[in-house]
């Protein structure tokens, strides 16, 4: 790594990192102005993608795709978003980290505004894939500006702010989509997309970061090790993105996806293990410290699906739409708000398990609380739980990335490594706790449809007057007593499939109690050993001192 431009810093204004900007003293003006630049592309970051995946319904019916092609536009924004803090990072080391956001910034209103003249499936994954790229620059961008916006003692808190705000698209998304809708049907959705893309990029422009060092990074075997570590990623998303859509064992190309994913994703790890200045240093990242972190991130990822595939699969089983849960999610969002904002006040970089344990709480309590809904339960009755989970959404990530920070502050070569970790964890933690959910929701479904629908015959007398007052709601429309008798056993039907929805459904918020509790008692298992192992050095090296002392 040389050195590109050497300049002289004074000590506050010293980068923290190769690729980040320096840190001048700020006037309070100024300092503003960078927290709502910050607060802004964070956002924007998040929110474009949070407003297809809440509208997949609306937007299949006015491209007239079928469920599985919909499913490709946020399978589309993950699978280049996994990865590209691969190049993003190199990049911003070696040309500066404004360059590469302008340059995302352009091709993503670009396209998004093509697609509004070529309205149709290929485009808009072509949107959904860009974005994906734009989004990594984007959360990375925010926590610079909001570093930027708070005194050198609070950087802490601007790192909980930061990446806290580029969590916050889902319930953002929830509360304001149905009048996008209204205004302009999915133009709606598109052109507030392209307008938070244009507001971020002119703001960029107008309030730019302050310079940082640059350094010669890129080499050509990077080349290689990005393209097989970005390609197995993209075919590890796919697969779990759609597998329970197109179900798992139903599809040829699942099986096809998954194989090349496992081929080039080892092909890539070991090109980079045997690399003499390797881009991502797989022997720190299979340290005890980094394996531990990377699964503590991706159990609470699958702990958080709670919100999306439980409470939100649950309420459109029972009919309803987002505007009828816009109310729930304002609760949600002020939950993640009240999270971001108390991580900012109590985090520490000693204490980065016990936030972990608050949200798996938080988490676990809300699951256990939706556990026990019935067909008449709406968002009313789920307000408490889903505050507890949107204020555990935010409250634990700025801690769980400050416990790795912390060992790359030491080692600065291994900040590719760590963000790659770092992103790979999130992304694949939210994918497979959401495949992983909804694929046991769905055989829960089945199993007690069997058992419901096995003890249903018309020889017991509740189940004919049930059918026969089924039929009587089509008595002033069906003159045919035959088809009204059919028609009751339909109703009878859905009943019984609508009342397997809600069992299933609390089977998985059980579940995901369990998985909480779990993850609660091995990071409790992990820091007590943790605590005694470094108990036992301090006497062992207390005894070693006494032994010789003469």
């Amino acid at each position: 790594m040389s050195q590109v431009a050497p300049r002289e810093w004074l000590p506050h204004e010293r980068p923290q990192f190769p690729g980040s900007p320096s840190t001048p003293l700020h006037p309070t003006w100024l300092r503003w102005s960078f927290g709502l630049v910050g607060a802004l592309v964070a956002i924007t970051g998040s929110l474009g993608n949070a407003m297809v995946v809440t509208n997949q319904l609306q937007l299949q019916g006015s491209l007239g795709v079928t469920a599985v092609e919909i499913a490709w536009l946020p399978a589309a924004y993950v699978m280049t978003n996994v990865s590209a803090n691969l190049i993003l990072i190199k990049f911003r080391q070696q040309y500066g980290l404004r360059l590469f956001t302008e340059i995302s910034l352009v091709l993503y209103a670009l396209v998004t505004f093509g697609h509004l003249f070529v309205h149709g499936l290929g485009s808009a994954i072509a949107v959904r894939a860009a974005h994906g790229i734009v989004g990594a620059a984007l959360t990375t961008l925010g926590i610079f500006y909001m570093i930027q916006a708070l005194p050198a003692q609070h950087r802490l808190r601007a790192l909980a702010i930061g990446i806290g705000l580029s969590q916050i698209g889902a319930p953002i998304a929830r509360v304001i989509s149905p009048d996008l809708l209204e205004f302009g049907e999915w133009r709606g959705l598109y052109l507030f997309e392209l307008g938070l893309a244009l507001l971020s990029l002119g703001a960029v422009l107008l309030l730019r970061l302050p310079p940082g060092d640059r350094y010669k990074v890129f080499e050509r075997l990077d080349a290689l090790s990005i393209t097989l570590l970005s390609v197995g990623m993209a075919l590890l998303c796919a697969v779990l993105s759609l597998g329970r859509t197109v179900w798992w064992r139903e599809a040829p190309w699942i099986g096809w996806c998954l194989a090349g994913s496992i081929v080039l994703v080892v092909a890539g790890i070991a090109v980079e293990h045997f690399r003499a200045n390797p881009l991502i240093n797989t022997r720190w990242l299979s340290s005890g410290l980094m394996l531990r972190l990377g699964i503590a991130i991706i159990l609470l990822r699958m702990a958080l699906s709670e919100q999306s595939v439980g409470a939100v699969g649950f309420l459109q089983a029972m009919g309803l739409t987002n505007e009828q849960m816009r109310g729930l999610f304002t609760v949600v969002l002020l939950g993640c708000l009240i999270g971001i904002a108390t991580s900012a006040m109590t985090v520490k970089p000693v204490l980065t398990r016990v936030p972990a344990l608050i949200a798996l709480t938080c988490i676990m309590i809300g699951a256990l609380m939706d556990a026990y809904s019935n067909n008449l339960t709406r968002p009313p009755q789920l307000m408490v739980s889903q505050f507890l989970i949107g204020f555990g959404s935010t409250y634990f990530l700025a801690p769980a990335l400050i416990a790795g920070v912390g060992s790359v502050i030491a080692q600065p070569r291994n900040l590719i490594s760590f963000f790659v970790m770092f992103s790979i964890t999130q992304n694949v933690g939210a994918l497979f706790g959401s495949a992983f959910l909804g694929t046991f929701q769905v055989m829960r479904e089945k199993f007690h449809s069997s058992q419901l629908v096995q003890n249903l015959t018309l020889l017991d007398p509740q189940v004919a007057a049930r059918i026969q007052s089924g039929a009587g709601t089509y008595g002033q429309t069906v003159t045919d007593p035959a088809l009204r008798s059919a028609l009751g056993v339909r109703e009878l039907g859905v009943a019984a499939s609508r009342e397997a929805n809600v069992l299933a459904y609390n089977d998985v918020y059980f579940a995901i109690a369990a998985l909480a509790l779990m993850t609660m008692i091995w990071l409790t298992i992990v820091a007590t050993r943790a605590r005694l192992q470094a108990r036992r050095e301090r006497l062992a090296a207390a005894h070693a001192t006494a032994a010789s002392t003469p």
